[in-house]
């Protein structure tokens, strides 16, 4: 059943295209957006859908780094190591979140796929420095302890989703 309604999805999304090969990136786009990432079996139907190799649909989806082939979670966390926030301690910041997230080694998602940490070389928010953004909220002039916050912040708000839609 979630295999069926993920093609459906994608389907949407490419007949919203006019299943043409030359949206092939707002076709990805899009489907990332759905998904949090490009899942290699849909990548091979879109080349079908589109009537294009899966060669050119999987090339396309590696070369821009926009894209990923790797799940990611609700909220992606993207800590800047640009030369401003490197040297105010954004690598501090990095080390107490993965310590705030408890990520295991050689891992940048939680288990739960709530998050996925990364590090950027600039988020263009230099005067803020240091700088991390979550999903699309900057937020400037960071400590670790104001990041532990701000993450205790969204666990509180899943929190409260889940009890919304489960009890309440």
């Amino acid at each position: 059943m979630e295999t069926l309604r993920k093609f459906e999805k994608v389907c949407e999304i490419v007949d919203q295209n006019d299943r043409s090969a030359a949206r092939l990136i707002p076709i990805l786009q899009a489907v990332q957006s759905e998904y949090r990432y490009l899942p290699e079996e849909i990548l091979t139907y879109i080349a079908t859908s589109l009537g294009i190799s899966p060669a050119s649909v999987f090339g396309v989806a590696t070369f821009y780094s926009l894209f990923t082939m790797k799940p990611k979670g609700k909220y992606i966390i993207r800590i800047c190591d640009g030369t401003a926030c490197h040297v105010k301690g954004s690598m501090n910041l990095y080390e107490a979140l993965r310590n705030k997230l408890t990520l295991k080694e050689g891992a940048d998602s939680t288990p739960d796929m709530l998050f996925t940490l990364e590090t950027v070389n600039c988020l263009g928010a230099c005067g803020l420095a240091p700088a991390m953004v979550i999903n699309d909220e900057v937020f400037g002039q960071l400590t670790p302890e104001r990041v532990d916050s701000i993450i205790d912040d969204i666990l509180d708000k899943e929190e409260k989703n889940e009890f919304d839609t489960h009890g309440a």
